[in-house]
């Protein structure tokens, strides 16, 4: 195949940047599974917004105060100073925020934040924002979806990419060739215990980097979710109890059902303070009290949430509900300017899988979508502005027998789990589902 842009994703980076770049050019997005099953779908809490200049210090002070003063200072100015820009494009799509009684967006608060600043579509937020992302790409006429297809090398000659190596629906492999490639195709949960992201969420862009000498950073910096619903079948995906129950009230409790912590710590401060308390306990979890929010608020604002708990047979408004540390988001990545473009020519990263420094060590909450919606407007302006096309006969660089061997998905999860530890000290993440020391 051909094209002019090829997306590795259907997140909301991925469309998002899909719906930015020029309607006089052919874009290709391929996705691993169905479009649907992306970690944008499954945001609960928000996106945060800079409500007016008043709050840019406190703003830029707490998300800078969570990653431990190590984010990228600039990163986190674009990131604010664009947000209300993305917010408006977010609204022209037809994404439909909580509002109050004056009919004025609604704002809410969850941890680490010194204000209400988060806009929310009651418990999904994600899916409110990506489905409505999805049905616009699928009016474009220059844009083809391809579902089920896995990218499984990029065309690299001199360090430059023209696209990528791919296996179909029905397993074949094939080529598509590119003038831009970008990775969107989020982080790397799968190879967790404990996750909050889809399974096949693998760290795929990470393999590839680290093969083809891609520039990457703080790979070993991951979120752990302090709160996700305890289940004792490895093969679940862990289902996030969003911070923002913890923002409107809930409290947590260890087996004598006490409190033991602020609630209200950043995520890797209060993952410390539950692990420490699962540990003293001798439990795999601990409780969360969803009872003191009050009634109405708590039926308004997740209902999502009271679902999933009753479905596994608790009933929140009467009971304490099991919950567990969880891989959650990845804060380091693929290294990338303010623009998003990798180290490569002609090869831009955005969303959960780019590291530009917005985070630092540690994610503010709220911030993911934000980051990654930004970030993904500010590649396809630069692709827009700075087109030109590189023809290369891909057959001379590419052999497509030496991508049939059974095991190189494997492979490549080995070599980004080896990387990680690597980084991190040779000590293997806590969480690991398949642990290399």
């Amino acid at each position: 195949m051909k094209t002019d842009i090829l997306i590795v994703g259907s997140g909301c980076s991925g469309l998002y940047c899909a719906l930015q770049l020029p309607r006089d050019k052919k874009i290709t997005m391929i996705t691993k599974a169905d479009p649907e099953s992306s970690d944008s779908y499954l945001a609960q809490g928000g996106i945060c917004m800079l409500r007016d200049e008043d709050d840019y210090q406190s703003y830029v002070e707490d998300t800078l105060k969570a990653g431990h003063y190590e984010n990228d200072r600039k990163s986190v100015d674009i990131m604010i100073r664009s947000s209300q820009d993305v917010i408006r494009d977010m609204i022209s799509y037809g994404v439909r925020f909580a509002k109050g009684p004056d009919g004025a967006l609604a704002f809410t608060r969850e941890g680490a934040h010194s204000n209400k600043r988060i806009l929310f579509h009651e418990d999904i937020t994600g899916e409110e924002i990506t489905s409505h992302l999805l049905a616009r790409v699928k009016e474009l006429p220059n844009v083809t979806i391809l579902s089920y297809t896995t990218m499984i090398d990029i065309i690299e000659k001199d360090n430059e990419c023209f696209g990528a190596v791919v296996r179909g629906q029905d397993g074949n492999l094939f080529t598509i060739e590119a003038d831009y490639t970008v990775f969107a195709c989020g982080g790397l949960g799968g190879l967790y215990r404990h996750s909050t992201n889809f399974r096949h969420l693998t760290g795929d862009s990470i393999a590839i980097a680290l093969k083809h000498n891609i520039k990457l950073k703080n790979i070993n910096y991951i979120q752990i979710h302090p709160t996700t619903f305890y289940s004792e079948k490895e093969e679940d995906r862990s289902f996030l109890i969003s911070e923002s129950v913890r923002g409107e009230g809930a409290k947590l409790y260890g087996k004598d059902m006490k409190r033991f912590t602020n609630e209200l710590l950043p995520r890797d401060l209060l993952t410390e303070e539950i692990y420490k308390q699962m540990e003293k306990d001798g439990t795999k979890f601990v409780w969360e009290d969803l009872r003191p929010i009050p009634h109405d608020e708590l039926v308004r604002h997740f209902p999502n949430i009271i679902k999933h708990c009753m479905e596994m047979g608790y009933d929140v408004t009467k009971e304490c509900i099991p919950v567990v540390p969880a891989q959650h988001y990845f804060m380091g990545g693929i290294n990338v300017n303010y623009e998003s473009k990798t180290s490569m020519d002609r090869l831009y990263c955005v969303g959960e899988a780019a590291c530009n420094g917005v985070h630092g060590r540690n994610r503010l909450a709220s911030n993911s979508l934000l980051e990654s919606l930004v970030f993904a407007k500010r590649a396809a302006g630069d692709m827009a502005r700075n087109w030109s096309r590189e023809s290369e006969d891909i057959n001379s660089i590419v052999d497509l027998k030496q991508y049939k061997d059974k095991k190189l998905d494997e492979r490549y999860h080995i070599m980004v789990e080896e990387a990680i530890n690597k980084a991190n000290g040779g000590r293997p993440i806590k969480v690991a589902y398949r642990e290399i020391s």
